[in-house]
C-alpha cells in the first residue's frame, strides 16, 4: 500500500512566522506533527510519503504515486485544502480526512469521500483493514478519548528538521477550563490526558539523535492543566538535561494561574522552556466574565506577566476585542495593558464564533451568526453581528494593531520586558542561523526598512545596557518585523 499524507499550505497569520523565515533561512516554522503521529499507526510494511506544502510542492508523480491521501487540516487550511481536494479528484485518488476543520465541518466538504472525526488513535486499526480490503466507510467517528499513552512516537523520518524554525511533540490533551469561544474542548474534552513522562522524553531523546538541539513546541492545549504530571515530566526532562547534555530549549502554552505556582515556574526554567503563550484575552473584567475566562478574573494581569517574567520566562499573550460586554474604550486598554505589561509578542485577533463551541451555539439561538469562521481571526473580519459598531470594532482592531507594531512603541514593548526578565537555568546554544538572522535584520530592518534608526537605537542601547540578553533582543526584534507585516494586512 502507498499512502500520501498531505500537509495544506498556512496562509499569513500570527502563527505562520512567514517573514521570519527569511531572516533564519527555514521554508516553515513547524512541522505537521498530526499526520508524523498518524504515520507512525500505519503499517511498517506500507510505504509512506508526507509532502508539507509549506516546504515543497504536490506534484502529479506524488498523485500518481500514491493508493490513498491521507489530508490533516485546520479550520484556516481550508483554501489549500479545496486546491488539494480538486487535483486529487483529478487523478481520481481517494481522500480520507481528518483534523479540527473536518471534525466540526466536515458536511462542508461534499468532494470528499472518507472523513475521521475526533481523535484518530482507536479508530485507526479498523481504518487501516478497511484501507487493505478497499472498504473505506464515508465516516469514522471516535465515541471516546483515548489513551494517548498509546500514541506512539512521531515519524520524524518522513522529513527534513532542518527545514523547521521549531520541532513539535505533545505531552497531553485537553484543558479544565470551559471558555466559551474555544473549540478545544469540542475537540480535546476537559480532562486533562498525559503521556507518560518517559515517553516525551524518549521523543525528546529521538530529536537529538536526529541532530536536533533548537527549539520544541509542545503543543499542548494547556501545559499545566494537569499539574502533578506536568511537574513530574519536568524533572525527567531535567534529568535527561543533565545526562545528555542538550541545550534544547522548550515553548508552550499555559493558563495564568502558572503564576501562582513558583515550584512549576521553576522547574519549567530549569528543564529549558523558555517562552509560554499566555490566553489573557482582554483587561475588561466585564468581558472576561462574559466568555467564562474566570481564571483569569481574580487576578492583576500585568502583575501575573511580571512574575512569569521575573521567573525566567518569556510571555506571548493572547487577546480578543469583539466581546459583547467591551467598553467603548477597549482598544485603548488593550494597548495600555500590552505595553506596561511587556507582552512583546502580543498575538491579537477579533473574536471569533468557532464551529459547535459554546459561543457558536448562543449566537446561533439569537440569530446573530452570519458565515462560518475562516479559522484566521487575525483579519479584519467578523462573523457573527457584534454588539459594539461593526466598523467601530473593524477600523479600532486595525489601528490597535498597527499602533501595536509600530517600530518605536514595540521596541519599548522589548525594554520592559528585558528589564523584568530574569534568565536562568540552560541557556540555548547561538547557532549559525541565528548569527545569520542578526546580518540580516542589520540590512532589512536597519537599512531598508521604515523603522530603522528605531531599530538602530534599540540595538546600541540594549548592548549597552544588557548585553547578556541581545540575543533574545534580536530575536524579538526580527519576530516584530513579522507582526508588523500582518498588521499591514489588515
Amino acid at each position: 500500500m502507498k499512502v500520501l499524507l498531505v500537509s495544506p499550505a498556512t496562509p499569513e497569520t500570527f502563527w505562520s512566522f512567514k517573514h521570519v523565515l527569511r531572516f533564519v533561512s527555514k521554508r516553515a516554522a513547524f512541522p505537521p506533527l498530526g499526520l508524523l503521529t498518524v504515520a507512525a499507526m500505519l503499517p511498517t510494511d506500507w510505504h509512506i510519503k508526507l509532502v508539507d506544502l509549506n516546504v515543497t510542492r504536490l506534484t502529479d508523480e506524488d498523485l500518481r504515486w500514491a493508493d490513498y491521501v491521507l489530508l490533516s487540516a485546520m479550520i484556516v487550511h481550508k483554501d489549500s485544502v479545496d486546491e488539494i481536494v480538486h487535483r486529487c479528484r483529478a487523478w481520481d485518488r481517494p481522500v480520507i480526512a481528518g483534523g479540527p476543520l473536518f471534525t466540526t465541518g466536515h458536511a462542508a466538504f461534499p468532494d470528499i469521500d472518507h472523513f475521521v472525526l475526533g481523535e484518530a488513535e482507536e479508530l485507526m486499526p479498523r481504518i487501516v483493514d478497511d484501507m487493505r480490503r478497499g472498504t473505506v466507510q464515508h465516516t469514522y467517528e471516535a465515541t471516546s478519548r483515548p489513551d494517548i499513552a498509546q500514541v506512539p512516537s512521531p515519524r520524524w523520518d518522513l522529513i527534513d528538521p532542518g527545514n523547521y524554525v521549531t520541532m513539535s511533540v505533545q505531552f497531553s490533551r485537553g484543558c479544565p477550563y470551559d471558555c466559551e469561544f474555544c473549540d478545544i474542548i469540542v475537540m480535546n474534552g476537559r480532562v486533562p490526558r498525559t503521556k507518560p513522562p518517559a515517553r516525551l522524553v524518549a521523543e525528546l531523546e529521538q530529536l537529538r539523535q536526529r541532530g536536533w538541539q533548537s527549539m520544541v513546541f509542545v503543543v499542548d492545549d494547556n501545559f499545566i492543566g494537569n499539574k502533578p504530571q506536568a511537574k513530574a515530566l519536568l524533572r525527567e526532562i531535567i534529568r535527561w538535561r543533565t545526562r545528555t547534555g542538550t541545550k534544547m530549549g522548550f515553548l508552550t502554552e499555559a493558563s495564568a494561574n502558572l503564576a501562582d505556582d513558583p515550584e512549576l515556574c521553576d522547574l519549567m526554567v530549569q528543564a529549558g522552556f523558555k517562552k509560554v503563550f499566555v490566553g489573557f484575552e482582554t483587561p475588561a473584567l466585564e468581558s472576561l466574565q462574559e466568555c467564562r475566562k474566570l481564571q483569569n478574573c481574580s487576578r492583576d494581569l500585568v502583575e501575573t506577566v511580571k512574575i512569569l517574567q521575573r521567573a525566567g520566562l518569556e510571555v506571548m499573550g493572547g487577546f480578543i476585542v469583539g466581546f459583547d460586554n467591551d467598553p467603548a474604550d477597549i482598544f485603548r486598554r488593550q494597548f495600555e495593558f500590552i505595553q506596561r505589561s511587556g507582552v512583546v509578542t502580543a498575538m491579537v485577533g477579533l473574536l471569533t464564533a468557532l464551529p459547535q463551541t459554546r459561543l457558536y451555539h448562543r449566537l446561533t439561538e439569537e440569530g446573530r451568526i452570519e458565515t462560518e469562521s475562516g479559522g484566521n481571526n487575525t483579519r479584519a473580519t467578523l462573523n457573527f453581528r457584534p454588539r459594539l459598531d461593526r466598523e467601530f470594532l473593524l477600523n479600532g482592531y486595525r489601528d490597535l494593531m498597527k499602533e501595536l507594531y509600530q517600530p518605536r512603541n514595540y521596541y519599548q514593548r522589548i525594554r520592559t520586558f528585558l528589564e523584568h526578565h530574569r534568565p536562568q537555568g540552560p541557556g540555548l546554544r547561538i547557532s549559525r542561523a541565528e548569527v545569520q538572522a542578526f546580518l540580516k535584520s542589520l540590512w532589512l530592518l536597519g537599512v531598508w526598512n521604515t523603522g530603522r534608526f528605531a531599530y538602530w537605537r534599540f540595538c546600541i542601547g540594549t548592548l549597552l545596557r544588557r548585553p547578556r540578553q541581545f540575543h533574545v533582543a534580536v530575536e524579538l526584534a526580527i519576530i516584530g518585523y513579522h507582526f508588523r507585516r500582518v498588521a499591514k494586512l489588515l
